[in-house]
């Protein structure tokens, strides 16, 4: 559904833990050498030692308030937006709240949203529809993920593909903004709903009555199968996205697509011929850092000039579920 409104990102800023390049990992695991780069694309990418969700979220949030000239004082709402997370109870938002300098001053909502891989984007569009510069003047959206503990050494294509990191954007109703929130939507294709899963840790595989074992409690996916979905459906969303939009795949600025995997980036590509230039990457270095991977990716290609304000930027990914997601912005 178009939303088009008068939203802006004031600023961002993002956690990384310790950087750890491909030839470490594959030494360690006993993997032949160059195999990551060649298979799933990725160089290096960092992994969480010491740290947890809370707090790598709440030193992204502050380096976003930090860089926007704000204070928690500012924020009416702060979202998780995240497929990992500390604790089943409490939510994730909360600790991050918690993780902050005066997170305790202060008893605005703390929320999350989890649509795995897609979470940003997703929060983002929750957050377009409430932002109306009274109730809600500035929302802080953060994902923090840390997907290397849930990996399968076993499993080299996931080993070597996810890395850990937190990024978080503050998200303002500014009514004079050039800026705006042009489109958002996600469709969910259940006919993939089980090609990527975690079988251990909830309700259906309790944890009482399932001990644990790497099979049961590690990220498990059906790349072959999720790649011939994607390439069905992914057309058919974008018809339906750009369907009543004055934008085209074709004329947008920027497209800043989940970096889920080499072959999965790969995708847009070929089927639309997208210049080179304008799909974003960071999968080299960074790794598929789940929710993350998306506003990672903008960031830096705000950092690096990339992107400049006026620019149509095209969020776009897949997630669990099977969904395809996306969020269509002027920045």
């Amino acid at each position: 559904m178009s939303k088009t409104k008068p939203i802006r990102i004031m600023s961002m800023g993002k956690y990384l833990p310790l950087s750890i390049s491909s030839e470490v990992l594959e030494k360690e695991y006993g993997l032949p050498k160059g195999w990551s780069e060649k298979y799933s694309g990725v160089i290096s990418r960092h992994k969480a030692t010491t740290e947890h969700n809370g707090f790598m979220g709440a030193r992204a949030a502050e380096e976003a308030l930090e860089k926007g000239n704000m204070t928690l004082a500012d924020i009416d709402l702060l979202i998780s937006a995240s497929g990992t997370y500390d604790y089943p109870l409490p939510n994730q938002a909360s600790v991050i709240k918690a993780e902050m300098k005066d997170g305790n001053k202060y008893h605005f909502a703390a929320i999350d949203i989890d649509s795995t891989c897609l979470s940003f984007v997703a929060a983002l569009e929750f957050a377009t529809g409430i932002l109306d510069g009274k109730r809600y003047k500035n929302i802080l959206i953060v994902s923090s993920e840390i997907s290397s503990k849930g990996l399968n050494p076993d499993n080299w294509e996931t080993l070597t593909l996810f890395g850990d990191g937190a990024v978080a954007a503050v998200v303002s109703y500014q009514e004079y903004s050039d800026s705006k929130y042009i489109m958002g939507g996600q469709r969910t294709y259940s006919e993939g709903v089980y090609h990527t899963i975690i079988e251990g840790g909830g309700n259906r595989y309790f944890f009482k009555e399932n001990p644990y074992n790497k099979e049961l409690h590690s990220f498990k996916m059906n790349g072959k199968q999720l790649l011939k979905l994607a390439r069905i459906k992914v057309p058919e969303f974008i018809d339906w996205f750009f369907k009543d939009l004055e934008n085209t795949i074709d004329t947008v600025d920027a497209i800043i697509p989940h970096q889920a995997s080499k072959a999965g980036i790969s995708i847009l590509r070929k089927l639309y011929k997208i210049d080179d230039k304008i799909v974003k990457e960071t999968l080299h270095k960074y790794g598929n850092c789940i929710a993350a991977s998306i506003p990672l990716t903008l960031m830096d290609a705000i950092d690096s000039g990339e992107v400049k304000r006026g620019d149509v930027c095209l969020l776009i990914g897949t997630s669990a579920g099977f969904s395809i997601g996306a969020a269509l912005i002027k920045y």
